[in-house]
Order: C-alpha cells, then structure tokens, then sequence
C-alpha cells in the first residue's frame, strides 16, 4: 500500500503521529522494542503507551496492548469509541484485535506492517505474521476505519539497526 503524503493528513494528526514516534524511540531507547502509541479522546484527553516485551518479559506487552489496557481504565466506553489511536507501526493482528475488542473505532499509523515484514523477518526468534490490521478489523462486526501508511521518515528510522 502506497503511503499517505503529509499534506494530505491534518496537522494535528500529524502532531499525534510524531507523539507516538517520539515513544516509540524512548521504547527502544530504554531497550524494548521501537513501538509507541497514543489515544487522543474527542476532548483532547491524550493517553500514551509503549511496546514493553522486553523490560517486562511480556511477549503481549506491545504498544497498542498496553495502550489499550490504560485507556480502557482511564476514559469511559463511549469516549473510548469516538476516540482515535495513533501508533508509530500499523498494529500487529493481537493489537489490531485487542484495539477492536476496547471498541476504538479508528486507527491511523505510520510504518506499514508490510515495511516492517520486510525487515524484520523474526521477533525473538518468532517469525512475524503477515497481517495487514485491515483484515483483522474487517472480521470484525463493527467498522474501524484505518488510515495508513502516513509517510514519516522517523517512523521507518527507529526501526533502523534494531532489528539485525
């Protein structure tokens, strides 16, 4: 799937983009895996995670599952459906389900799980799963709309030498 240019998102979803980029690389940097997250509620109310596999030795500790866990105990279901999660990578198919299950409706991300396949063919000797999010939440019996790839160079770079 061809990424979506910049200017063709809002600024402000941009902002939110960054925002999980930027924890993505405090994942990394605090040596987990480069994933980060954000749920932003219709009132601006921002809720963060990050991946945590390795520092929790938690092979379910991604970002957006650790995300949703605090965002499920922070905002009520109904601000939790009209809000939107931002994540630095397109969500895994656990993510994806887990995303579906808290009743977020829409997702928009940054590196393609796609791109990252082709980097990453195993994750802790694991070989990853080649599951575009899309499909995940097409099974499902309420729409998620998605919104990726979104082209940003840093989302693609903290991935950059992790992996090898």
């Amino acid at each position: 799937m061809t990424a979506l240019d910049l200017k063709d998102l809002d600024p402000v979803e941009v902002g939110h983009l960054d925002h999980a980029i930027r924890l993505a690389v405090a994942a990394r940097a605090r040596g987990d895996h480069p994933f980060g997250a954000v749920v932003v509620a219709p009132d601006g109310t921002v809720v963060e995670g990050m991946n945590s596999v390795v520092t929790a030795a938690d092979p379910t500790g991604h970002a957006e599952t650790n995300l949703v866990r605090v965002a499920a105990a922070a905002l009520a279901p109904d601000v939790l459906a009209a809000s939107t999660l931002y994540t630095s990578t397109e969500p895994c198919a656990m993510c994806a389900g887990a995303i579906y299950w808290a009743g977020i409706r829409r997702v928009v991300y940054a590196f393609s799980e796609e791109a990252l396949a082709d980097i990453v063919y195993a994750q802790e000797g694991i070989p990853t799963m080649r599951l575009p999010c899309r499909e995940v939440f097409a099974a499902g019996g309420h729409a998620t709309e998605v919104v990726g790839p979104v082209g940003i160079p840093a989302a693609a770079e903290v991935h950059r030498g992790f992996w090898q």
